[in-house]
């Protein structure tokens, strides 16, 4: 039976494992065979899987995983284009790889992979479908040379199973650098244990009905996991619970909306910082989104400027990317901006004409999609930075709140 917690874990935190290959390798089926479950559709009809398929679960000792089953590089349907761009969007998210091998059968699309997977830097290696020794092509094992690949006579076997998952498991173990494995939890270099930790939540009309936001919670979960101690309370309580500790808290969060509220009430040897550079600390390139910040001033009126936001949700009337970021800018230049807004996992194809993108915290992405992202803009020469730093940048906290990653970076 599946670890009740461990289906719990966000996405985000999972490590993420792409099965990838031509059409009718048995990539579905190998998904299949490793989860134990129909998770994907198994057909002999070459292009069965259609779009990708996502399977959490956990696979003791790499911990929380998701596979990911993609549909085959060499797609020739109707729908061919759409189902392998799809498949290339698989590459930014995947922490590691498996490519689904035919014995004796090596074309163009495995060596485009393979391409693929190392400017990425991301490891992989091969699982070789309906083995037989007896009958390897000296050019097949001669390409595998260099390369990790394990052997599979038949995967619908289940008597196989065990010996298979100890075999695929000790493979990615090799391959699978130890930070993929050892996430570094949110209160790295910033919360130590037994420290008191205040988190400012505010209850304006972006705050879910009678729930946390992720980032909130992800936070504190972080706090609880290294035994530190977490109080919690709105911008209009913060003096009050200030006032009844009795002694000062060594940090203070808050969200990036109340930053400058909170700074006028907390004392100036407290840490302080927001969730949303937390999360950019944690998830992407510090120095790159502090960077970013300095496209600010440079900004012309006919310049245009993308709010990505990696997830999809319904935006209040006060939303922070769509609303408040919008009008926080415009005042801080004193004319009107061009903004536009993307959501999901694709920028927009004219990603050329922006002259900054203002990115969420991607508390729903993992590391290795955030990464991607940044890159992404780095490469187009497009300055990327981050929704809590601009609202700290334009309040004129920004060196107060990153205050406490400066050590670490």
């Amino acid at each position: 039976m599946e670890n009740t917690v461990e289906l719990n874990t966000p996405k985000s935190l999972r490590l993420h494992i792409g099965i990838f290959g031509r059409t009718n390798v048995g990539k579905s089926t190998l998904v299949n065979y490793i989860s134990d479950q129909d998770t994907s559709i198994v057909s002999s009809v070459a292009g069965t899987t259609t779009d990708s398929v996502y399977k959490s679960m956990e696979l003791s000792p790499l911990g929380p995983i998701t596979l990911i089953d993609t549909a085959g590089i060499d797609d020739i349907s109707d729908l061919s284009k759409e189902r392998i761009e799809r498949t290339a969007k698989v590459f930014d998210s995947t922490d590691v790889a498996i490519i689904v091998l035919e014995q004796n059968i090596w074309t163009k699309y495995e060596d485009e992979i393979v391409k693929q997977l190392n400017d990425k830097k991301t490891p992989f290696l091969f699982v070789i479908n309906n083995y037989k020794k007896e009958s390897l092509d000296e050019d097949f094992i001669k390409k595998l040379s260099s390369y990790k690949f394990i052997e599979t006579e038949l995967l619908q076997d289940k008597n196989y199973r065990e010996q298979f998952l100890a075999s695929l498991k000790q493979n990615l173990l090799s391959v699978i650098p130890e930070d993929s494995l050892n996430l570094q939890p949110l209160t790295q270099n910033i919360i130590k244990s037994f420290q008191t930790v205040v988190m400012v939540v505010p209850l304006d009309l972006g705050a879910p009905k009678g729930r946390l936001i992720l980032p909130q919670v992800q936070m504190i979960r972080a706090c609880l996991d290294i035994n530190a101690v977490v109080i919690i309370t709105k911008e209009t309580e913060l003096k009050q619970t200030l006032e009844k500790l009795k002694d000062k808290p060594d940090i203070v969060i808050c969200d990036s909306q109340v930053v400058k509220k909170v700074l006028d009430i907390i004392p100036e040897d407290v840490a302080f910082t927001t969730f949303s550079i937390i999360f950019s600390s944690n998830k992407s390139d510090f120095k790159t989104m502090l960077e970013g910040i300095k496209a600010i001033k440079n900004l012309k009126p006919t310049d245009k400027v993308l709010i990505a936001e990696a997830c999809s949700h319904h935006a209040s009337k006060d939303d922070i990317g769509r609303v408040k970021i919008p009008k926080l800018l415009s005042k801080y230049l004193g004319f009107e901006l061009r903004f536009d807004v993307s959501s999901g996992i694709d920028y927009p194809k004219n990603l050329e004409d922006y002259s900054l993108i203002i990115h969420c915290g991607g508390c729903l992405i993992n590391k290795k999609q955030m990464i991607s992202r940044l890159n992404y803009a780095v490469n187009k020469n497009i300055p990327i930075t981050n929704y809590g730093m601009v609202i700290s940048f334009v309040n004129n906290t920004l060196d107060r709140v990153i205050q406490p990653f400066i050590k670490s970076i």
